[in-house]
């Protein structure tokens, strides 16, 4: 019993030794990264924070070209004075024509064969090359602090949906479903913005609607908490905030295929640029705002079946309520023939400030 107790001790001694030691000071840590389409090659920025005496954050960049997307953190190794690390990675931007012509998922099956990169990476596409943007200088905390903040902040509280690597992954091996990134930015030396959302179709993007539509577009995929939209009643602005919706969706007929989609939206009235609001304008608003989201995602469906892409996930739901459903006939021609009805039920629970 003893020499047993006494192996017991000695394997996890063993076992430590083979396990490859990392410290802080002595590696740099890779918190962000761009690759872009140049040359018919592609090339990698990597993003490296140096922390200065003063607690501010200088933003330092590695950058190498190769053919293979895999033997860009190998190339960049040779420039770096200490090992360069992915463990910290929060973000992950690719550029335009990198994005359109060269596609990402050789990229983004790098990312995921990586143990060390966690699954809540956040990825987006730029307008222009991704190493411009990367190199800028964005606040205090370093590039990539600002970069995942700017993307984690207007999925949890404003108009885009929910995605990262574990999300776009999730719908890209999922049949009937097309997954889509955020689309970003420069507006300034030190200002950068979402500028859209861009969908991809075989890891190539095929088509991006602009910012205006993407309220609409996260009504149809993701629960709001929180958003902003701007209507008009009649000569006067109406703006309404603090917006929760959910979304539901019923198979009506499968002879044609038919999908009734229902919104239930509440929200705050916050301005409004009459002089008085009474319960008949605030029905009034109701209205105008009902078929203006009932018009906007119909339209918005229409759009996604001329470009053959389906973000909002009807291939999915129709075969999740289909036996022996055809995927191979659903992509010729069900997909394009399926008849989609949005019907929104708006409420105003409040009304905040009047001008």
């Amino acid at each position: 019993m003893k020499k047993i107790m006494i192996s017991l001790l000695i394997i996890p001694i063993v076992l430590a030794g083979c396990v490859q030691k990392e410290i802080l000071d002595d590696v740099n840590l890779e918190t962000g990264s761009a690759y872009d389409y140049v040359g018919n090659k592609i090339r990698g920025t990597a993003l490296v924070p140096v922390y200065l005496p003063d607690k501010a954050v200088e933003n330092k960049t590695f950058s190498a070209t190769s053919t293979l997307s895999r033997d860009f953190l190998r190339d960049v190794q040779r420039q770096s004075s200490d090992p360069l690390v992915t463990g910290s990675l929060k973000v992950v931007l690719f550029g335009e024509q990198l994005a359109k012509k060269k596609g990402i998922l050789d990229l983004i099956d790098s990312f995921q064969r990586d143990s060390s990169i966690g699954a809540v990476l956040y990825l987006a596409v730029t307008e222009g090359e991704a190493k411009d943007l990367i190199e800028g200088n964005y606040g205090k905390r370093g590039n990539a602090v600002y970069l995942s903040n700017l993307i984690r902040h207007n999925m949890e509280t404003k108009d885009m949906p929910k995605t990262n690597l574990q999300l776009f992954l999730f719908d890209f091996y999922q049949n009937g479903k097309t997954p889509y990134l955020p689309r970003i930015r420069s507006i300034g030396e030190d200002q950068i913005e979402i500028s859209g959302i861009s969908f991809f179709n075989i890891g190539r993007v095929v088509d991006t609607i602009p910012a205006a539509k993407m309220f609409y577009f996260k009504l149809l995929v993701d629960e709001y908490s929180k958003g902003t939209l701007k209507v008009k009643l009649g000569k006067e602005r109406v703006s309404v905030e603090s917006i929760r919706s959910k979304f539901k969706m019923r198979l009506a007929s499968r002879n044609p295929h038919t999908v009734n989609v229902q919104l239930k939206v509440k929200a705050v009235l916050n301005e409004y640029s009459g002089n008085l609001v009474t319960p008949q304008k605030i029905k009034g608003i109701e209205k105008n705002l009902q078929k203006e989201i009932e018009f906007e995602c119909e339209k918005l469906i229409k759009r996604f079946q001329q470009e053959d892409i389906d973000p909002v996930g009807f291939g999915h739901f129709v075969k999740s309520k289909t036996r022996g459903f055809n995927f191979k006939k659903w992509g010729n021609v069900g997909y394009q023939q399926l008849k989609v009805n949005v019907r929104a039920d708006v409420s105003i629970t409040e009304s905040g400030v009047i001008q």
